[in-house]
């Protein structure tokens, strides 16, 4: 199977922005759900932002030391983290949300 699907689609998201791992299952249909979106982002070539694909409830689920280093890259974006979890209410993107919104007032 090739990556290059979910690889096109995770680079569409914003900086400041995360989605799920079960969100990109779900948005590409991928076969055995988040944890194939797991496989295809452990995988991940240079310039793929995998840093804001999450697990569910806003988890990072890589292991030390990239989840250190998930955590400096994401806050580096203004993501603001709740204890070990990342702030899904405010940070959560979605993308035919993101589509369909208006840009905010006054820009």
């Amino acid at each position: 199977m090739s990556w290059t699907p979910v690889y096109r689609w995770v680079r569409q998201i914003p900086r400041g922005r995360v989605v799920t791992y079960g969100q990109v299952a779900r948005a590409l249909r991928l076969p055995g759900g988040g944890r194939t979106a797991g496989r295809a982002m452990a995988a991940c070539p240079p310039g793929v932002p995998w840093h804001r694909v999450l697990g569910a409830g806003g988890c990072l689920l890589t292991r030390e030391p990239y989840s250190s280093f998930q955590r400096q890259l994401l806050a580096r974006e203004g993501v603001e983290f709740l204890g070990a979890r990342v702030n899904m209410a405010r940070h959560h993107w979605h993308p035919a949300r993101a589509r369909k919104s208006r840009p905010p007032r006054g820009v």
